[in-house]
């Protein structure tokens, strides 16, 4: 995909794993994303560890300021998830240029198909050719732990993921 919008200057993107602020992106999503809050440390360090991680960065600090997670064989099948812009970097059209770029990275793998779940960004990803699954009521999902954590009434820990 040629056409992904640009981050705005003075940003950049990586999928460099060593640049991840494990410290940042946990506090951002155990408490302030509603599909991971009060996600424990050791839960979010396992999930970086077995995924593909994209950051946004200052250019001049190199400080993050936005993240997302692939799960994904690199094969057939990629689920996008725990999607964040920081709350002071949101507006710019920061969130947009990162799925963007992940999906660029993803595109060599010949995927078929790439899955999330969201609750209030539809917009965003569908700038990128995402869309409603077509037979919803082929999928189905087994649930392991539905202790709460890190879910609402009405919404499951996947959410904007």
């Amino acid at each position: 995909m040629t056409d992904a919008p640009r981050l705005p200057d003075g940003y950049e993107f990586s999928a460099d794993p060593a640049r991840i602020d494990v410290d940042r992106t946990h506090r951002w999503l155990s408490t302030d994303a509603y599909w991971a809050l009060d996600r424990p440390r050791e839960q979010h360090e396992r999930a970086v560890a077995k995924s593909l991680n994209f950051g946004v960065y200052e250019a001049a600090s190199g400080a993050q300021v936005a993240y997302a997670r692939v799960v994904t064989d690199e094969a057939l099948f990629a689920w996008l998830c725990d999607v964040y812009v920081d709350r002071q970097a949101r507006g710019k059209g920061i969130g947009t240029a990162l799925v963007g770029a992940v999906r660029e990275h993803l595109a060599p793998f010949g995927l078929r198909r790439v899955l999330l779940a969201t609750e209030d960004a539809h917009g965003v990803y569908a700038q990128h050719g995402f869309e409603p699954l077509d037979r919803p009521d082929q999928w189905m999902v087994l649930w392991l732990d539905r202790s709460g954590r890190g879910a609402r009434q009405g919404h499951d820990t996947f959410g904007h993921s």
